[in-house]
């Protein structure tokens, strides 16, 4: 665990600058991101994390998180095959198939995408092409067929090789024999493309990067994201989620309840102060020099997204 923690804040750090803000996990070192060129830089960064290696954390029986290149990815285990929740970075393909087959012989059926970025979304064509399907919410694909500039990187529309073969407005269930997988829409939070995806009989729900655990979170305004949402979002997993259930975040170790509970109230902490400062005519100048993450910087503000760039986030999307 401290190994994912020091190679996740070592990635923030290079890329947690809001304006150039984060996308994923992993070891880089300094702000080497802002010196390449936009057209290089998502191929720079595939490549630096793609060397991380895998961390594995069993969650019940059939069901596995593996972390390490790209945040979370969870492995659950059927007869008809794995189902995969995220994929990592391109790179990280073999170590993940490596992974994959040492759990069981069994083929992979489905990933599923919990929303559009590269660090969750990236392996989706290795996936296809392995014989699996990809699902994921409408608003991932439409992502995904659209150029974008976020991060300090450049992204074109994905190959059709990469597109989802199934998507969802509002919610499906899939059966996967020792499971019914609920997977969920949530209103714009981290990106207007966010699922949860919950595994009742396991208890087991992972929330994508709705759900940072132990830092300050990313959103990426650029493609709908605001912090309402991300309070909204935690809401809703709360009346999903119960004293058991194993809580996985798109970045971060597993939690809780209670661990979820911590982030929801920090996130509306902050939210409320920036928003009572920014009603009563402040700059954003003015409500960074208030400090109004002050009560929380010891414990999410350390080696993750810097908490001037989460209150600058914070004021700008705040409602």
């Amino acid at each position: 665990m401290a190994q994912q923690a020091a190679s996740r804040r070592a990635f923030l750090r290079s890329a947690g600058r809001f304006g150039a803000a984060v996308l994923a996990s992993g070891a880089v070192d300094g702000d080497w991101l802002f010196a390449q060129a936009q057209a290089s830089a998502a191929d720079a960064l595939r490549a630096r994390m793609g060397v991380l290696p895998i961390q594995k954390t069993p969650l019940g029986r059939g069901i596995t998180m593996l972390a390490g290149p790209g945040g979370n990815v969870v492995v659950l285990q059927s007869p008809a095959g794995k189902i995969l929740v995220d994929g990592f970075l391109k790179p990280a393909w073999p170590k993940l198939k490596a992974e994959l087959d040492a759990l069981d012989g069994s083929p992979i059926k489905s990933l599923i995408d919990t929303h559009w970025h590269l660090d969750h979304a990236d392996n989706n064509g290795n996936a296809r092409a392995d014989g699996a399907g990809v699902i994921a919410h409408d608003n991932t694909r439409k992502r995904l067929l659209e150029p974008h500039d976020l991060a300090g990187m450049h992204f074109d529309p994905v190959p059709s090789a990469d597109i989802p073969t199934q998507t969802f407005a509002s919610g499906l269930t899939l059966n996967a024999t020792v499971e019914q997988i609920r997977l969920q829409r949530i209103a714009p939070a981290h990106t207007d493309t966010d699922i949860f995806v919950h595994f009742p009989k396991a208890n087991v729900l992972h929330m994508g990067d709705v759900f940072f655990n132990g830092f300050y979170p990313f959103i990426d305004v650029s493609t709908g994201g605001h912090i309402n949402g991300m309070i909204d979002g935690v809401t809703s997993a709360l009346q999903i989620a119960n004293a058991t259930t194993k809580v996985v975040p798109g970045h971060g170790p597993a939690g809780d309840l209670e661990a979820l509970r911590a982030y929801g109230r920090m996130l509306a902490g902050i939210r409320d102060k920036v928003r009572t400062l920014k009603a009563s005519g402040k700059s954003l100048a003015d409500v960074k020099a208030a400090k109004p993450s002050a009560d929380y910087d010891a414990r999410w503000g350390t080696g993750g997204v810097p908490a001037d760039a989460f209150v600058e986030v914070v004021y700008t999307t705040v409602r």
